[in-house]
């Protein structure tokens, strides 16, 4: 079975966000770009099935300009086998990238396709969900953890709800979003990342996909939340109360 896995490059998790002058968006120059972390524990999840039997190929994929690819060279150091880049604008949408997605899978045929939840970039967490109904396949989202039976080509997945953990059984082919406590990802060592320089990472175009890139909506204004207000330091459990019931006025 091959898993075909999708990632992402967005800004660094530890880079402090600021927002561009004219409130377009996020300030991406010169910031510190990484793999979103969802992505990377997709990936991860992808490597341990392999290793365990279950899988015989892990194709990292990525969506976006030409930078993107070196997200896919640590995809590739981290284990994947080989990678493919569609080379499109940066801000596309989740629709388009579904549609990319499944064009994707209609080439490769794999037998799984995971993706991490959401991109820390835009948290817009619909991708999953869009490509799982564009394919028809069934989908488990907010994986904590996956388990596959070979014999029965099926896939048991728990996945994070309000209410606790739901259990899904899924038929495969199928779509697996994952969630933060899925696994704990690998980091890539010198010797994989010089063997990453040369493993393929196979080019195409929307166009070679047959896939318009279009806008589904627009951004009208990207605004920093407002600052919060300092703390108060009470003297005494009366004075909290009365602050409570005159100034939030919530008992």
């Amino acid at each position: 079975m091959k898993i075909m896995v999708a990632i992402k490059r967005v800004v660094d998790y530890a880079v402090k966000i600021r927002v561009k002058p004219d409130k377009s968006g996020v300030e991406t120059k010169n910031v510190k770009m990484s793999m979103n972390p969802f992505c990377e524990i997709a990936l991860e999840e992808a490597l341990r099935i392999k290793q365990s039997g279950l899988a015989s190929e892990v194709v990292a994929v990525s969506i976006g300009p030409v930078q993107f690819s070196e997200t896919l060279r640590t995809g590739l150091a981290m284990g994947a086998d080989r990678a493919i880049h569609v080379e499109a604008p940066e801000n596309i949408y989740p629709l388009t990238i579904a549609k990319i997605l499944k064009a994707l899978v209609d080439v490769e045929k794999p037998g799984l396709l995971l993706l991490g939840k959401q991109a820390i970039d835009n948290d817009q967490n619909q991708t999953g969900q869009m490509v799982a109904g564009l394919l028809r396949w069934p989908q488990g989202t907010f994986a904590s953890k996956v388990v596959l039976d070979k014999e029965k080509q099926v896939a048991t997945v728990d996945r994070e709800v309000d209410g606790g953990i739901e259990t899904l059984c899924l038929d495969l082919p199928a779509v697996i979003t994952t969630d933060l406590r899925l696994n704990q990802p690998r980091y890539a060592t010198l010797p994989n990342i010089m063997k990453a320089k040369s493993k393929p990472i196979k080019k195409f175009t929307p166009q070679d996909l047959n896939v318009e890139i279009k806008s589904d909506f627009e951004v009208v204004e990207v605004t920093e939340p407002p600052k919060r207000k300092a703390g108060l330091i009470l003297s005494s459990v009366d004075e909290l109360i009365d602050k409570l019931k005159i100034e939030a006025r919530v008992i």
